[in-house]
């Protein structure tokens, strides 16, 4: 066994902060993960990283619930060994901040809640290569089931017309059993629980309930603030959530022109609050790792290249937002993203509610990304 030459391995001593960084709290994240493997392992990722290298370290963690920072310090010291990830540019990485949306909602469709949440179309297909028609784009990973085969679906722009209105669970038109799961106030709000993958939502009937992603449409991810900067409308150092927001709040008779500009559409699933949430009600949403997401504790990283579960010290000197200091954190692989590609890009999880999407909407932030390499793994490791 060989780490890819993606990774150079370090010592504990090489992670800048790495003694003053709280432990307990990235152990509690990753032992959430050490049990879920017990039902579904994780995949493997493209570096290399064997899932079947993290066997021993995950079983320790089932068995050993250290009770302060220096015993989970010396846990992960005990089990890992930190490697550096280059980024692809041969510069430094890049974070950026996600978030659980809170937003208003209504399980019906009213004068003012008129921007529906929709799930998975039935007529919504997976595309691979076992499937995939001749000539179509090889980024697709959705298709649209027709008597001849899957065709591209439709994109936002098509969808937000009305290409799914009515449409029922079977794909079929039943007058009040459409695809909405909800109806929303505000069309931009719709937008970011679309870029964020998730929310709770209060709704009008009294209910707390959470969505989550199911599917999309397929095609490529273009972010609004990527659009804006690139016609002048905000210098792209200027670009964050909050400015891409009061953007379109001053120029509402521009917003479908800019979101229909990003093809890709987010389908839902409703999901019940999980029992380690209600047991802590600051944790998130149970995301692609299939565990709830610890705020400030929980990364999103590309899982073509990393497995879930990896544990990543992540130091973003020049990011302050968490809690006015420099971001210097053990996190853990628990999420993907469409827009998250590449070894040292990471998106991090900031928690739930207005408080957390300040924090996240301002991150973007070169970081140094170091994994946790599991021991056994890296030859000539000691213990």
């Amino acid at each position: 066994m060989s780490l890819s030459q993606a990774f150079s391995e370090k010592s504990f001593d090489d992670l800048p902060g790495w003694d003053e960084d709280d432990h307990l709290a990235a152990f509690a994240a990753f032992r959430r993960s050490a049990f879920h493997v017990l039902t579904k392992p994780y995949r493997s990722g493209g570096l290399g990283v064997d899932f079947n290298a993290f066997t021993e370290v995950y079983a320790a963690a089932r068995t050993v619930a250290p009770t302060d920072r220096r015993e989970a310090r010396a846990f992960f010291e005990r089990h890992f060994i930190p490697a550096h990830i280059g980024a692809e540019s041969g510069g430094a990485g890049l974070v950026t901040g996600f978030y659980e949306p809170v937003v208003d909602a209504s399980p019906v469709r009213t004068e003012r809640f008129t921007v529906p949440l929709l799930s998975r179309p039935a007529d919504l297909v997976d595309i691979d290569d076992a499937n995939r028609p001749h000539g179509m784009d090889p980024y697709l990973a959705f298709g649209r089931a027709t008597p001849n085969g899957p065709v591209e679906y439709f994109d936002r722009g098509e969808i937000e017309r009305g290409a799914l209105a009515g449409k029922g669970l079977a794909g079929k038109s039943v007058a009040g059993k459409g695809l909405e799961i909800a109806w929303l106030a505000d069309k931009v709000d719709a937008f970011f629980i679309h870029v964020q993958g998730a929310a709770r939502l209060t709704m009008t009937d009294g209910r707390l309930c959470r969505v989550t992603y199911a599917a999309k449409s397929g095609q490529r991810f273009t972010g609004p603030g990527k659009i804006l900067s690139e016609t002048g409308e905000i210098p792209l150092e200027a670009v964050t959530m909050q400015s891409v927001r009061a953007w379109f709040q001053a120029h509402p008779d521009r917003i479908d022109e800019i979101l229909w500009r990003n093809r890709s559409y987010i389908f839902f699933r409703e999901t019940s609050v999980s029992a380690a949430a209600v047991d802590d009600p600051e944790l998130g949403p149970i995301a692609a790792a299939k565990v709830p997401l610890t705020p400030g504790r929980s990364v999103a990283v590309d899982r073509l290249l990393h497995t879930f579960g990896t544990p990543f010290y992540i130091d973003g000197p020049s990011l302050t937002a968490f809690d006015n200091k420099p971001f210097r954190r053990l996190m853990i692989a628990q999420d993907t993203g469409s827009a998250i590609t590449g070894p040292a890009r990471g998106d991090l999880f900031a928690g739930t509610g207005h408080v957390a999407g300040e924090i996240a909407g301002v991150i973007r932030n070169p970081a140094d990304f170091y994994a946790l390499i599991p021991r056994p793994f890296v030859p000539g490791a000691g213990r």
